[in-house]
């Protein structure tokens, strides 16, 4: 699975490099936060960093694929142990290749709308979080992303809420996590 996305996510980059559309590397905050009584009600920081691709397919409309690496330290709430037998731990730091798609509709020469889908594909959890084999978040999860990009000369602001779409819980059904994240940053187009 992680094969087919890093080559999907390759043949969008190498489809704008040939069709002379922009690409470019961008960087960012990530302010992250799972629900469930297993975590602290709070968004917390993360990071983003990677590069896009713009494929236009009208004087309105455009797709922009991007492939991101993202690391995120959650805070766990004191009843996480009581729920899940894990002794002492405090915080989960996530490790995630990020490839959101995204439709940009163009406002105006410098700001677009955007809207899409993410799959985001988990590399690195914390080695403490097995449980009888088990990883304790899924490998791979849908996010829905919502937000605006403003183009100034070769310079990118872009803003974006992502909600999950999947229970991210990997030990059993007794919790569900859901995440949010928040997302804004800088990019450059080459």
């Amino acid at each position: 699975m992680k094969k087919l996305i890093l080559f999907i996510a390759v043949s969008f980059f190498s489809l704008a490099a040939f069709s002379q559309n922009r690409f470019g590397i961008k960087a960012g905050a990530d302010l992250y936060k799972l629900d469930g009584k297993a975590f602290k009600d709070q968004f917390s920081f993360g990071y983003l960093v990677g590069a896009f691709g713009e494929i236009s397919l009208s004087d309105k409309f455009s797709v922009q694929p991007e492939v991101l690496f993202g690391q995120n330290t959650v805070d766990t709430s004191s009843s996480f142990s009581d729920i899940y037998n894990f002794q002492s731990l405090s915080k989960v730091k996530l490790t995630y290749i990020k490839i959101p798609l995204m439709l940009n509709y163009k406002i105006n020469k410098a700001v677009y709308l955007q809207a899409g889908p993410q799959y985001s594909i988990l590399m690195d959890q914390n080695l403490s979080l097995v449980n009888n084999g088990k990883a304790a978040f899924k490998s791979g999860a849908f996010t829905l992303l919502g937000g605006f990009q403003a183009n100034i000369s070769r310079l990118m602001i872009f803003g974006r809420y992502g909600v999950g779409l999947e229970n991210l819980n990997d030990i059993d059904n007794k919790e569900k996590w859901k995440s949010q994240s928040v997302q804004i940053g800088l990019g450059y187009n080459f």
